[in-house]
């Protein structure tokens, strides 16, 4: 552990903005409340005699944390030290904090926040499939960060799916249908263009979950079936989501100049509601075109 006076002398040689001053005495507060919270009983240890403290006492939680009684009292006392995010997380535990909790310990503490990762959701609710047909005629899509396709309007399958549809057995997954479709039943007018900006997308999701094995064999089936998608991975590059105007290419609709808009759906971890709109007037009546609407 780095050693205290070191750390509060670092904190203390630091100019303190308006924002720093706050932060540390709300993170002082939250502390206090979660060690009150939390009875010996569930940490398994006695409950002893005379206990004024309703909850740990400080001693009990620097002890499980394995940190020093006088970092974690300033700590709690909202004093100017530096916190690690290894220590942090032990703390964390030793309050049993939920993510939401761990989350604001991080930002409380002025220290940069990786959540832990997760299994991404695989499907969604009746709400959000009632939102996805609701949004028709513009095609909708729920993805998570790998671009699985948890649910679809029926817009959406004209669009993206008529003439790419998957065989049986194969994910139902955006970049295995575009990676593996013959490039003249890519849906996708300009796949050159827009498939290396979706790889990126993926591979920045990617870094939470390297090493699980759904996301290897994934990456790892889709490189042996698209040698394209093996180069794109390999290159290394990164991309957030964002809105884009894509073309896409329909038997019946013609070229259609689409803008994907992305919004974050609460409680589902790196899920999102991609919708499409059409980019000009021409775009909008060849639209209409589309089945499903």
């Amino acid at each position: 552990m780095t050693d205290v006076t070191t750390a509060a002398r670092t904190g203390q040689d630091r100019p303190r903005t308006g924002s720093a001053q706050r932060r540390r005495p709300e993170l002082a507060a939250f502390l206090r409340s979660r060690r009150a919270r939390v009875t010996p009983a569930d940490v398994g240890m006695p409950p002893g005699l005379r206990r004024r403290t309703p909850g740990l006492r400080r001693e009990e939680v620097a002890q499980l944390s394995g940190v020093g009684v006088t970092w974690y009292t300033w700590l709690e006392q909202g004093r100017p030290i530096n916190a690690s995010a290894q220590v942090l997380d032990a703390v964390a535990r030793t309050l049993r904090l939920d993510p939401p909790e761990r989350e604001h310990l991080y930002h409380l503490a002025e220290v940069p926040y990786v959540p832990t990762p997760e299994a991404l959701p695989r499907s969604v609710g009746p709400e959000i499939r009632g939102i996805i047909d609701a949004l028709a005629p513009r095609p909708a899509v729920v993805y998570n960060s790998r671009y699985d396709i948890l649910a679809a309007n029926a817009v959406y399958e004209d669009l993206f799916l008529a003439s790419a549809r998957a065989s049986a057995g194969t994910p139902a997954n955006a970049l295995w249908t575009l990676f593996t479709v013959a490039e003249e039943d890519c849906p996708l007018l300009f796949r050159d263009a827009e498939l290396p900006v979706m790889v990126a997308t993926m591979r920045a999701a990617y870094g939470l979950h390297a090493g699980e094995p759904v996301w290897e064999d994934f990456i790892g089936a889709l490189s042996a079936a698209s040698p394209l998608f093996a180069r794109l991975w390999k290159s290394g590059d990164v991309a957030e989501p964002g809105p884009r105007v894509k073309v896409f290419r329909h038997a019946a609709a013609g070229e259609l100049r689409m803008t994907s808009m992305s919004l974050s759906v609460n409680g589902m971890p790196e899920c999102r509601i991609v919708v499409y709109t059409p980019e000009d007037e021409e775009t909008a009546r060849r639209a209409k075109l589309l089945r499903g609407q």
